[in-house]
């Protein structure tokens, strides 16, 4: 699996964001989108995972250099992001159940085995609107890392988790990133320290 930026930039109204992003993105490596806030970093990879069209230029998905349809991209990436909300009515479990319908588990793990990874036993038939804001986070990221995917999108992963959080955080990237693409948006060392390749925004910044 590759993921293939072609001169990609995007504009609001007449102002561009980013431009001329030419990159390609390979399996098992882990990149880090830096930039301040505000600069672009999420909107970019909003483009990544196909959600937002780019202004200019070509974003390309290939599986054993075979092109993919655009509108199956959403089959091969998990993507966990603040913006992106958990629907509160539902218990953990339901949640697990409702998610995984739409993705194949990584390891054939259950909802025991990933409720047990969370640590939140005690908390599997709660409402997730009854959940503190850490305990969502940390449910929304494992539902990208779980998700059998080969491509991995973790935009400002460590907010709302303390420091135990964190490092919860630092050994799911060492269990579940193995073999994927894994790109994490972030402006937080701890963050992204581990990645092998290092994307700044400002480098594509129009002057």
């Amino acid at each position: 699996m590759e993921i293939h930026l072609q001169n990609i930039g995007r504009r609001f109204n007449h102002e561009w964001i980013f431009k001329n992003v030419h990159y390609t993105f390979q399996p098992n490596k882990k990149y880090a989108l830096l930039g301040i806030n505000g600069s672009g970093k999420s909107t970019l990879l909003q483009v990544i995972s196909g959600a937002l069209t780019p202004s200019q230029g070509a974003l390309v998905y290939t599986l054993n250099s075979q092109i993919i349809a655009a509108e199956n991209y959403y089959q091969y990436l998990s993507l966990a992001a603040p913006y992106l909300e958990l629907i509160e009515e539902f218990s953990l479990t339901e949640v697990l159940d409702f998610h995984f319908k739409f993705k194949k588990r990584v390891k054939n793990l259950d909802n025991e085995g990933i409720i047990s990874l969370l640590g939140m036993q005690q908390s599997q038939h709660k409402a997730i609107k009854y959940f503190s804001s850490g305990m969502k986070q940390r449910v929304k990221l494992a539902l990208s890392f779980c998700a059998d995917t080969p491509i991995l999108l973790l935009d400002e992963p460590t907010s709302n988790l303390d420091t135990q959080g964190i490092q919860w955080y630092l050994d799911m990237v060492t269990q579940f990133s193995t073999g994927r693409i894994t790109i994490i948006c972030s402006n937080q060392t701890i963050e992204y320290g581990f990645c092998d390749a290092f994307i700044n925004i400002a480098d594509y910044k129009t002057r």
